[in-house]
């Protein structure tokens, strides 16, 4: 277990550092092919939208993430935590993620994410 801990550790990291730098290609490489993200806005996207939304510059600065827990049952995995940015005002922002990892073919992918922002 500490072995898939350190993957999915891995891979939120690298989910967030996407975000931050628009990396379309990693999350190409990462995201099941039926992935659906809630928006902060209460809309669902697929896949294709999700790396049509993600493709621009990331709209905040110092875009980061806090008090992730990542949690795993066999083959599923739920990876929480806050993320914190500077809006295009300059103002502080805050929100939460929760992304749900399953282990497909002996590799963990994403499936579903749900983003939140205050």
């Amino acid at each position: 277990m500490n072995s898939d801990l350190q993957v999915l550790e891995k891979l939120n990291e690298g989910y967030i550092r996407s975000v931050r730098t628009s990396d379309v290609q990693w999350f190409e490489q990462n995201l099941s092919q039926d992935f659906l993200n809630s928006n902060p806005d209460g809309t669902l996207i697929d896949r294709a939208a999700f790396l049509r939304q993600i493709a621009p510059p990331c709209p905040v600065a110092q875009f980061g993430v806090e008090d992730v827990q990542i949690r795993i049952f066999a083959d599923t995995a739920l990876a929480h935590g806050r993320t914190t940015y500077v809006k295009a005002d300059g103002q502080p922002g805050a929100g939460r993620y929760t992304d749900v990892w399953l282990r497909q073919d002996g590799r963990w992918v994403c499936v579903s994410a749900h983003v939140t922002r205050g």
